[in-house]
């Protein structure tokens, strides 16, 4: 039994979006090392991708591949969740000039990977096989990634008054967008998954992670965003926009 491939699509496109948002600190990483591992956790979730692209082209046929899943898709037939194209600051429009925030984009990998260690584990049992071993090897990975994003996560959330301040706005920023977690697309009730299962976990990591921090942990209230129904915000466009744009002006290329 295979998994339904836009749900395969919604699990790719998030490890790609973020993938290539967190390559952007390449060389302008807050100290080398992190330089280096957000490089690292960038080429883990591009891998991910690959593998969930290479297994949604088999089963849609007709000459796709992961390049043309990656690629020749149009920004509204994306699947990822709305968090994970927003930029490295606030909410500011996609044109306007802001320094990238470390603490934005640590408090969106720690909430991203929360999610995504619970779902990788659970799909490890999904009833797709290849499904269930592409699940327990980006468990290993993402059970790092989680690991660093939290560790940083409580350095800055019980560090200095500045880097506190600068936590806790980057998580009353993007908690409302984790809500889309939990609104189940008709993509995932087909994969079996059981959400509140997930959630429990999820709820349980972020709740432990903050009262180490010493944050706040906001209300994930207000508008629902809906990107993995292909309703995205203006931010994705640029994403790929920079992603896409040597493969459109070359297509059929082979390097």
């Amino acid at each position: 039994m295979n998994a339904p491939v836009d749900y395969l699509l919604q699990l790719a496109d998030n490890a790609l979006v973020l993938g290539q948002r967190n390559a952007e600190w390449c060389g302008h990483g807050p100290i080398l090392e992190e330089d280096i591992a957000l490089a690292n956790i960038s080429l883990d979730l591009v891998g991910q991708a690959r593998l969930v692209y290479q297994h949604a082209a088999t089963l849609i046929g007709n000459g796709a591949t992961e390049d043309t899943l990656a690629y020749f898709r149009d920004a509204h037939q994306f699947r990822n969740h709305t968090i994970v194209e927003l930029p490295h600051h606030g909410p500011l429009a996609p044109g306007a000039k802001a320094d990238r925030d470390y603490a934005t984009t640590i408090v969106r990998n720690f909430l991203y990977s929360a999610l995504m260690v619970a779902l990788w584990d659970a799909l490890q049992q999904s009833k797709d096989a290849q499904l269930a071993a592409i699940a327990a090897k980006s468990l290993k990975e993402t059970r790092y990634h989680l690991r660093h994003a939290r560790d940083w996560l409580v350095r800055l959330g019980d560090g200095t008054d500045e880097s506190h301040a600068k936590a806790q706005a980057a998580l009353d920023h993007l908690m409302p967008y984790t809500q889309e977690f939990w609104t189940v697309a008709a993509q995932e009730a087909a994969a079996g998954v059981d959400h509140e299962q997930l959630r429990e976990a999820w709820e349980r990591e972020v709740r432990e992670a903050c009262e180490e921090a010493t944050l706040t942990l906001p209300q994930a209230a207000g508008h629902i965003p809906r990107g993995k129904e292909g309703l995205h915000s203006e931010h994705l466009g640029y994403v790929l926009a920079e992603m896409q744009s040597l493969a459109r002006q070359h297509p059929g290329a082979t390097w």
